[in-house]
C-alpha cells in the first residue's frame, strides 16, 4: 500500500501495531483516514484476516462510512470485517448469547418512549405523584446509576433519603418488568455483555479469539461499562488502538468520561501515543481562536493544531437586540455569501446549544422560503403512527412484550380502555400467565361481550403473524398484517389533514421495510427491528441535499460546513447557567464551543443578543458569553447588525468603525400578477406562476432560472419587480 498520501504522524500511526496504541486526533486531523488505512494495513501488510478486526464507534452514519473507505481500499464489495456502533455489537453479541441471560434472542430493544410507557405503568402501581418523581426523571435516574455500574440491590443499600430508596424501588421494578417483557433497554445492551463475560469465561475466550485487534473511534466519548467492554474483550491480545480528542469529550452529562481517554495510558502502561496536529479542515484563523478559549481549561492533553487550509477569514462577531435579531441577521449574512461568494444552501450550518433556539429560526426560514434541514426534531421512527405500527411488528416477534401490546391493543379503537387492560393485568397476575394469553379468554373476564370479542379477534390476528414471523419477509409480513389490522384504512377513509400525512408516513414505513428487504434478503423483521431501534438523529441526516443545516452543537459532532453560524452567545445560554459553578460542568461547555468552532472549513459568524426571550416567556437582559472574551480580539471582526433596514459593518480592529448602508426593497402588496417576472436576494430572476390572496396574506409561486420553485409570502419574501 502506497502511504505516502499521509503525513508522517499518520503514517508511523498506521504501522505501529503490536501492543495498546492512543491516537490522539486533533479537529479536522483525518482520524477516519488512518483508521481506515490501518484496518487496510492489518489487513494486507500484517495477515489479520477481516473477521479478526472489530472496529467500533458511536453512529451508524460514521460506522457505515468507514465500512466503506475499507471496502474502497481493499477493492471489495463485501468484508466479513465487523464495524458497528458499540450498541449494535453488544445487540449481536447478546442476540447470540442470550440464552446467558435467561432471555430468547428475539428479545426487544427499547426506545426513550418505550421507557417512558413502562415506567408510567411502574409509577401508577407503586403510587408514585408525578410532583415527586415523574417518568422522565425516573429514566434520567435509572440511566445515571447504570451508566455508573451500579444495580438495583447496591443502590437500595446505599439509599440514605427517601427519594433515593424510592427511586432505588423503582429501578428494581424496572429491570424485572423489563425481564418480563423480554427487554433491554439501550443501557443494558452494553451492560450484559459484561455479565456474560465474568460469569461465563468460556464465551469471553471466545470474542477474544475472534476479535484480535480492536479499533475505537471516538474514545473520549466513552463510558464506565463500555470502558469494562473494551478491556474485557483485548486482555488476552492487548492490540487494542483507541483514537479521539480529548478537547471534544462532550458527553459528560450522560456517563461519558474523559479520564478513559486521558488515562489510557495509566490503563494500558506499555501503550504508545501518537498526536495529530496537522489540521486538514478549518483555517488557521479558526483553530487558533477555537485552541485559545480550549486552552483555558485545566485538564487537556496538549497539542498545537495546524492548518493546511491557510490563514483564512476572521471570525465575525454579531450583537443583536433579540433571537428576532439574530435570526435576520443570519440571514442577511447568508444573502451576502450567497450573492458574493456564490454559495448554496447546503454550505451552511446555525448551530445552538438548546433544541428551543430553532423555532426563531425555523419562523423566519419558512417564511423567506430558505430550505433547511432541521436536525433533534421528532425523528420519522418516532412519530406515533410510526410508532403504533412499529408496536405491532415488536408484539409479532415477542408476545412478551406489555408495552406494545398496551399500546395497539386498541389501535385502531376497539374499544377496549384502560380499565379493561387493568383487569387483564389483574388476572395475568391471579394466573401467573403472560398478560397477552390472558386475551385469548377474554370471555372469563368481567367486561362486556363487545370488549371481550375485540380482545380474542385481537389475540388471534397477532397470534396469526407470530406463527408466521419466520415463514414470510420481513415485508410480506409487515404490509399483510397492517392491512389486516385496519391500520391503514382508518387514515385513507378519514378527511382530517392530518390523517392524510399519517397515511403516508405510514406507506413510507412499509418502503423502508420493502428497501431493507431488498438490502438483506436473508434478513427477518426482528432484525429491521432492531436496526430502526439504533438509529440516530444524524443517521437520517443527508448531506447532499442542498439545504441549511439547523441543528444542536451536540449533533454536529463530526461534522463540518463551509460556513458556520453559532447563535445564542449569551451567558447562561451558551454556556448553560447551571454549569457556571462546577467546574467541569463549565470545561464541558468550553469543550462543546470549541467542537461548535472546528466544525467549519471557511468562515465562522458568532452570534449573541442583549435581549433574549427565555422559558416562561420573560426577557432577560444578555450578556456576551465568556467563551467570546476567551478568544483574542485580533482574531475577531465585529459587525454590528442594527435591523432588518439598515446594518453598520466595522472592518478590521475592533476599536474602529465604517458605515455601510444597505437598501431593501419595500413591496407594495397587491402589485403582483401571474406573469410578472421578479427578482429574489437569494433565489434570483424568476417568474410568478400563481397567486393568491391579497394584502399582507398574499402569496405568490415563483419558478426560478435554475429550475427552483417557491411559494413565497409578499410582506417577506423581499421582491423586487422586473420591468
Amino acid at each position: 500500500m502506497n502511504l505516502k498520501k499521509l503525513n508522517k504522524t499518520q503514517r508511523a500511526a498506521v504501522q505501529a501495531i503490536d501492543g495498546p496504541i492512543l491516537i490522539f486526533a486533533g479537529a479536522g486531523s483525518g482520524k477516519t483516514r488512518v483508521l481506515t488505512h490501518k484496518m487496510y494495513h492489518l489487513i494486507k501488510e500484517e495477515d489479520y484476516k477481516p473477521e479478526n478486526i472489530l472496529a467500533v464507534t458511536f453512529t451508524n452514519k460514521a460506522a457505515r462510512e468507514m465500512k466503506e473507505r475499507v471496502m474502497g481500499l481493499l477493492n471489495e464489495n463485501e468484508l466479513p470485517i465487523t464495524i458497528g456502533t458499540f450498541h449494535s455489537v453488544c445487540a449481536r453479541i447478546l442476540r447470540s448469547e442470550s440464552k446467558h441471560l435467561g432471555l430468547t434472542p428475539q428479545f426487544a430493544i427499547y426506545d426513550v418512549q418505550d421507557q417512558l410507557d413502562l415506567l408510567k405503568i411502574i409509577l401508577r402501581d407503586l403510587d408514585v405523584k408525578k410532583d415527586q418523581i415523574n417518568p422522565n426523571q425516573a429514566r434520567n435516574q435509572i440511566s445515571y446509576l447504570k451508566n455508573k455500574m451500579i444495580t438495583p440491590k447496591s443502590q437500595k443499600r446505599k439509599a440514605r433519603t427517601i427519594i433515593e430508596k424510592k427511586v432505588a424501588e423503582i429501578y428494581e421494578v424496572y429491570q424485572k418488568s423489563l425481564k418480563q417483557n423480554e427487554a433491554l433497554d439501550f443501557d443494558d445492551l452494553l451492560l450484559y455483555p459484561i455479565e456474560i463475560f465474568n460469569n461465563f469465561p468460556k464465551v469471553l475466550l471466545k470474542y477474544q479469539r475472534k476479535w484480535k485487534y480492536i479499533l475505537v473511534d471516538e474514545y473520549q466519548d466513552t463510558n464506565r461499562p463500555q470502558f469494562f467492554f473494551l478491556t474485557k474483550l483485548s486482555e488476552k491480545h492487548q492490540n487494542i488502538c483507541v483514537v479521539g480528542d480529548d478537547d471534544q469529550s462532550i458527553y459528560g452529562w450522560r456517563g461519558a468520561d474523559i479520564a478513559n481517554i486521558l488515562d489510557f495510558e495509566k490503563f494500558f502502561p506499555s501503550c504508545r501515543i501518537f498526536t495529530l496536529e496537522k489540521n486538514y479542515r478549518s483555517t488557521q484563523q479558526i483553530l487558533d481562536a477555537a485552541t485559545s478559549v480550549v486552552t483555558h481549561n485545566d485538564r487537556r492533553a496538549q497539542k498545537v493544531l495546524e492548518a493546511e487550509n491557510g490563514s483564512g477569514e476572521l471570525l465575525g462577531l454579531i450583537e443583536t437586540r433579540d433571537e428576532l435579531e439574530e435570526s435576520d441577521a443570519i440571514i442577511s449574512a447568508l444573502e451576502k455569501e450567497i450573492k458574493i461568494q456564490k454559495r448554496t444552501f447546503s454550505d451552511f450550518a446555525v448551530l445552538y446549544r438548546t433544541n428551543a433556539q430553532s423555532r426563531v429560526l425555523e419562523d423566519s426560514f419558512r417564511r423567506l422560503g430558505i430550505p433547511y434541514n432541521l436536525i433533534g426534531s421528532i425523528r420519522f421512527y418516532e412519530r406515533k403512527e410510526v410508532k403504533d405500527i412499529l408496536a405491532y411488528l415488536k408484539l409479532v416477534i415477542n408476545l412478551k412484550d406489555t408495552v406494545s401490546l398496551r399500546r395497539v391493543v386498541n389501535f385502531p379503537a376497539r374499544g377496549i380502555g384502560m380499565k379493561t387492560m387493568d383487569k387483564c393485568v389483574i388476572r395475568a397476575k391471579e394466573e401467573r400467565i403472560e398478560l397477552f394469553d390472558v386475551l385469548k379468554n377474554a370471555d372469563k373476564l368481567s367486561i362486556r361481550g363487545k370488549q371481550s370479542d375485540a380482545l380474542k379477534r385481537f389475540y388471534k390476528l397477532i397470534k396469526k403473524y407470530h406463527s408466521l414471523r419466520n415463514k414470510l419477509s420481513a415485508s410480506e409480513l409487515s404490509r399483510s398484517l397492517v392491512e389486516e389490522a385496519g391500520v391503514l384504512s382508518q387514515f385513507k377513509m378519514s378527511t382530517e389533514v392530518e390523517d392524510k400525512e399519517r397515511y403516508e408516513n405510514a406507506i413510507e414505513l412499509l418502503n423502508s421495510i420493502d428497501d431493507f428487504s431488498s438490502r438483506k434478503p436473508n434478513a427477518q423483521l426482528s432484525d429491521f427491528l432492531e436496526e430502526v431501534s439504533l438509529l440516530t438523529d444524524i443517521d437520517h441526516w443527508n448531506d447532499s441535499d442542498n439545504r441549511v443545516t439547523l441543528m444542536t452543537v451536540h449533533s454536529s459532532k463530526g461534522l463540518e460546513f463551509p460556513i458556520v453560524f453559532i447563535s445564542g452567545l449569551d451567558e447562561g445560554l451558551f454556556p448553560l447557567y447551571n454549569s457556571l459553578e462546577n467546574k467541569e460542568d463549565l470545561e464541558e461547555e468550553r469543550r462543546l464551543f470549541y467542537v461548535a468552532l472546528t466544525r467549519a472549513q471557511e468562515r465562522v459568524f458568532l452570534l449573541y443578543a442583549t435581549n433574549r426571550r427565555r422559558m416562561g416567556g420573560e426577557n432577560m437582559l444578555g450578556m456576551p458569553s465568556r467563551f467570546i472574551s476567551e478568544i483574542p480580539k485580533k482574531y475577531l471582526d465585529r459587525i454590528e447588525f442594527q435591523s432588518a433596514l439598515t446594518r453598520r459593518v466595522i472592518r478590521g480592529s475592533m476599536r474602529r468603525s465604517t458605515k455601510v448602508k444597505v437598501t431593501r426593497t419595500v413591496t407594495t402588496f397587491d402589485d403582483f400578477k401571474v406573469g410578472d417576472m421578479v427578482e429574489h436576494s437569494i433565489f434570483g430572476i424568476g417568474k410568478i406562476m400563481v397567486l393568491s390572496g391579497t394584502g399582507e396574506n398574499q402569496r405568490v409561486g415563483v419558478i426560478f432560472k435554475d429550475g427552483t420553485k417557491k411559494k413565497l409570502i409578499v410582506k417577506y419574501a423581499n421582491l423586487t419587480k422586473i420591468n
